[in-house]
Formats: structure tokens, sequence, C-alpha cells
């Protein structure tokens, strides 16, 4: 990883201009890591021209903003990518148009690009690894309060406050060393923990329509016609995906989300059972306990379902 890591801070070193993208449908770490990177390195570097972009994403304006650019601002810059395993899931579609691409990501590395890639699958997110890079070069670098802020708002997001099995004691550390830049844990953690009133009562309809099968397979669908009932879009879903995690019977899971197009977006979860290959054989992946994957009509969600089953099944059976 020091290779990886030297390799990738030269580049840092070597360019002026530093363009940070991340991927679509942002979470906390998506956009945590991205903003994170960016304050380190304006504080380090105050003569670099750091930018940050993808689409804007109103519920996050508390993490970091986004910054509007030309075209123009992508001839001979860097380009990071964080917290992305694939190429068609980076938001802002000129990612190529830079000098040199690195990408920074915690997931499976089964899609790589980029001219560099440090790919830390342990991590319990990308925050987590912006932090290392960070650390490795101390010296060198600047951690300010808003840069220590985006980091923990990613970590708690993507370890759901630790209590996701990726939490390890190397979590836990960077927390408290985070914590002691200046990031306030508390107010972090309770906007995080925050929901409107229509995604509250999307999460009513999560539990009360909420199918568990006999060995804790359990799935729920939301469909446009629904979303609009509640005043919701699409990307407004992802904070109902860990609900039916709280339910005791419930080991592992899939909730559905209709497209525009019809198809369905699926974000799968376990307490136990590996699913990122169940997501990969629905045009997804991800991680052991957190992939996602498409179905593209009914019978593929049926089969989705019959899939999560059989591995609940078989893992009640160990």
């Amino acid at each position: 990883m020091a290779d990886q890591l030297t390799t990738i801070f030269a580049q840092i070193k070597k360019y002026n201009k530093i363009i940070i993208h991340r991927h679509q449908r942002p979470d906390p770490d998506a956009i945590g890591s991205q903003v994170g990177l960016a304050e380190i390195l304006k504080a380090s570097f105050p003569y670099k021209q750091v930018y940050v972009v993808g689409k804007y994403i109103p519920g996050f304006d508390w993490i970091g903003t986004m910054d509007e650019i030309d075209n123009e601002t992508f001839d001979d810059a860097l380009v990071i990518v964080t917290d992305t395993a694939n190429a068609p899931r980076i938001d802002d579609r000129r990612f190529n148009n830079g000098d040199e691409l690195i990408k920074i990501d915690h997931h499976p590395n089964n899609e790589p690009f980029g001219d560099l890639m440090w790919v830390e699958p342990d991590a319990s997110s990308c925050s987590e690894m912006i932090y290392a890079f960070y650390q490795h070069f101390a010296k060198e670098l600047k951690l300010p309060k808003q840069a220590a802020s985006a980091l923990y708002a990613g970590i708690i997001g993507d370890t759901g406050r630790f209590l996701y099995p990726a939490t390890t004691p190397r979590t836990m550390l960077v927390a408290g060393a985070l914590m002691a830049a200046g990031a306030d844990a508390s107010a972090i953690s309770q906007r995080e923990n925050e929901i409107t009133l229509p995604l509250a009562r999307l999460s009513a309809y999560v539990y009360e329509h909420l199918t568990i099968l006999e060995h804790g397979a359990a799935y729920v669908a939301l469909t446009n016609d629904l979303l609009a009932k509640f005043g919701l879009s699409e990307a407004g879903t992802s904070a109902v995906v860990s609900l039916p995690g709280r339910i005791k019977d419930v080991t592992a899971w899939a909730i559905f989300v209709e497209q525009e197009d019809g198809h369905y977006r699926i974000r799968l979860r376990s307490k136990g059972p590996s699913i990122n290959g169940l997501a990969k054989n629905h045009d997804g992946g991800g991680h052991a306990l957190a992939s996602g994957a498409k179905a593209k009509d009914q019978d593929e969600i049926k089969q989705v379902i019959a899939e999560l089953d059989q591995l609940t099944a078989t893992y009640a059976t160990k």
C-alpha cells in the first residue's frame, strides 16, 4: 500500500489542477471522501486549483457543495475518483477528459479503471482510506476541520454509525482522530439520523409491507406510483434500505425500487450470507453484505427472491 500512496501523492504534487469525482446517487461516504480529500488538498496546497464535481444533491449540502466547471478545466488536470467501483457509475462523464485518472475505492476491484488504482476492500469506507492517506503523509498534509467533518460523515454513513461488520478497531481509531481534529460527532450523527416526514411515512410502508420468508429472506417493492404518492424520488429511498435489518427474524433482504423506464434497481443487504454473488448474477455487484443489482421485469424479481431465499436457507443450516 505504501508504494501506491507514494505514487498517488507524487501525482498530486505534480498537477496544479485536480478534479475529484464520486459515484452517481451519492451516499455520505461518496461525498464525504470526495469533499474530505479536496479540503485536505486545498489546505495543504493553497496554490493548486482543486474542484469537486457531480450532480447537486440538496440533502448533502451540509457535507459539502459541488463546483461547476467548464470542459476546458479538465485540460492538463489530474482526475481522482473516490468511492466508485466501476466507470459507468462515475458522476460527471467528463472524468476521462483529464491528463491522468486515479481510482480510490473500498469496493471489490472487479471492474478496474484509471491509470492508478488504490483499492482496499477491507476498509470500512473510502473516507477511512482518505484519512489513511492523510496520516501517511501527515508531515506534508493538513487536516482542516471541514475535511475531518466530511470524512467522519462518510465513515458513519458506511458503517451505519458503527453498527455494520465493516467497522474495525482501525475505524474507531480513525473516528476518534477525526473528532480530535474538529468533527462534531454528535451533530453529524444526528444529521444523518434525521429523516423527513415523507421518508417517515415510507418507512412505515416498508415495515407494513415487508415480506419475510421462512429462513429470513425479506423483500419489498417500491413502485414509481408509490413514491409519487409519498412525494419522493427514487434517489430519496436510500434512507429506508437499512430498516429491514432491524428486525430480528430478517437475515438478508432486497428492496426493489422501480426506475423511470420500468426496470427495478435492487438494494441488497445481509447480516451473514454473502450476497455479492447474487448481485453479479443480475447485472450488479458490491460488498459481501451490501450490494446492488437490477431486475428488468417481474420474472427477474421473482428469480432474485428465490435466490435470496436459497442463500438464507443454506446459511441457516450452517
